[in-house]
């Protein structure tokens, strides 16, 4: 598991899954976990084994622990190859079984409360798969590069150390706003936004209050309310209830510090450590992005907004536009010498044959004269913000008019495969997949999150 092996040092025994294996394994070293034929003729690991799919996630057990996982990237049942590389047991049976892993990382878990949390019984005496629409929650559980997603309860997290990834997006959510003219002010939404995107930058959290009166004031004047007055100092103190926000250098005051006070106490704020650490990941932003622009700025211009803070490519799947703009050509333009992401265009012809240019949203071809059209549709933009990999894994086959959809985020995949329209939830169509078209449950939960739908 760890070293895998050299798909080369075994040509004599792949047979006919040699050009998979080396489709999976490109550089020629292959990780690979197998099984033995089940004794009983009905049992939970026959079940297992008959319920395995690509897609779906791995457990490694041992002391009472998890301590590896992994996703099946395919499938064979090849007795010469496992007896070739794992031998046989007493009883002459090899581990013949085979899943072709990817995905690979060691973890240390304990087993009891994700078993628990899998509603399989404890203790665990079988093989255990987590299907590919479960991977999420699954990850939520293991996934060491996670802050602990357990503990409270309360409607929003305490301040301190222990702030968690399902904290600050319930905070998120929860935004305590004034109420102007039956509308939520959107002073606080727009001023995360903008730390959002200082962050992005690879900026200081905390700021004081001169810069953060003269950033954030000019986008509650141009993006607020109408009937909303320009009031800075309300999202620079009052974000603290939020728990995710904290201001330094000012005492507790019996109201609202005004913009003297501020000045004069050389007051500082900016979001906490443990949220700027949370939104430093690429997945997280997106989702918080998502949810902000979709739960408090409906009716804002979001391109012109996110573009000012530094968020640009955030209301679309593929990101910003390869010259930068917003695509109105507002502004004169010139050439300029710049890089673009290099896509490879294999990957785009493969797709399209693959599903031989069938929508995998609708179905339909779209007819040409002498044959048919699709798009090749990226589920994380390669381009800046998203920075997702041009992998086949990455990628939808598409008619035009759901690839424009897809990327302007009016509808999203969710986990059980169903396409849903962003504005309703309703579901539309249920995605189409072959067999041999991985895709990578991650890159449609970050697109999801764009969508503002955690």
């Amino acid at each position: 598991m760890r070293e895998g092996i050299r798909l080369s040092d075994y040509e004599h025994v792949l047979g006919a899954d040699g050009e998979a294996l080396r489709e999976l394994f490109p550089a020629g070293v292959a990780r690979l976990w197998g099984s033995t034929p089940p004794v009983r003729e009905k049992s939970e690991k026959v079940t297992a084994l008959e319920e395995r799919r690509v897609g779906d996630e791995v457990l490694f057990y041992a002391g009472k622990k998890f301590v590896a996982k992994a996703r099946i990237l395919g499938l064979f049942r090849n007795r010469p190859l496992a007896k070739a590389v794992w031998g046989v047991d007493d009883d002459q049976k090899t581990w013949e079984h085979i899943m072709a892993l990817g995905d690979v990382a060691e973890i240390e878990v304990p087993a009891e409360p994700v078993l628990r949390g899998l509603r399989i019984p404890v203790p665990l005496r079988s093989l255990t798969l987590v299907p590919a629409e479960g991977r999420r929650s699954f990850l939520d559980m293991v996934d060491p590069s996670e802050p602990s997603q357990t503990g409270r309860n309360d409607s929003r997290p305490e301040r301190g150390p222990t702030l968690g990834r399902d904290d600050l997006f319930r905070s998120l959510s929860s935004l305590k706003t004034h109420i102007k003219g039956q509308r939520p002010s959107r002073h606080k939404p727009i001023t995360l936004l903008w730390a959002i995107g200082r962050l992005a930058a690879e900026q200081d959290r905390i700021v004081g209050w001169e810069t953060f009166r003269n950033e954030v004031g000019p986008l509650l004047k141009d993006f607020g309310l109408p009937e909303s007055r320009v009031t800075p100092e309300y999202p620079f103190w009052h974000l603290r209830s939020s728990g995710l926000w904290s201001v330094e250098g000012i005492e507790q005051p019996p109201s609202t510090p005004t913009p003297s006070q501020l000045t004069v106490a050389r007051a500082r704020a900016g979001l906490t450590k443990d949220a700027a650490k949370i939104l430093r990941r690429s997945l997280a932003r997106a989702e918080a992005v998502g949810l902000l622009c979709s739960k408090y700025l409906g009716d804002v211009d979001r391109d012109e907004l996110l573009e000012r803070v530094g968020l640009a490519g955030y209301t679309r799947a593929s990101g910003e536009l390869p010259d930068g703009g917003r695509g109105g050509g507002r502004v004169p333009r010139r050439s300029v010498t710049s890089s673009q992401p290099d896509r490879d265009p294999r990957l785009v012809e493969r797709i399209k044959v693959m599903y031989e240019h069938e929508c995998q949203v609708c179905g339909s071809r779209v007819e040409t004269r002498y044959s048919h059209y699709s798009e090749a549709a990226h589920i994380r933009g390669v381009g800046k913000p998203h920075h997702g990999p041009d992998e086949l894994s990455n990628l939808l086959c598409l008619c035009p008019n759901h690839h424009v959809e897809f990327d302007r985020l009016a509808i999203y995949i969710d986990e059980d495969w169903t396409v849903r329209r962003n504005s309703t939830g309703a579901v539309d169509y249920q995605l189409k997949r072959h067999v041999d078209h991985v895709i990578e449950q991650e890159h449609l939960r970050y697109h999801r999150g764009l969508c503002g739908r955690l």
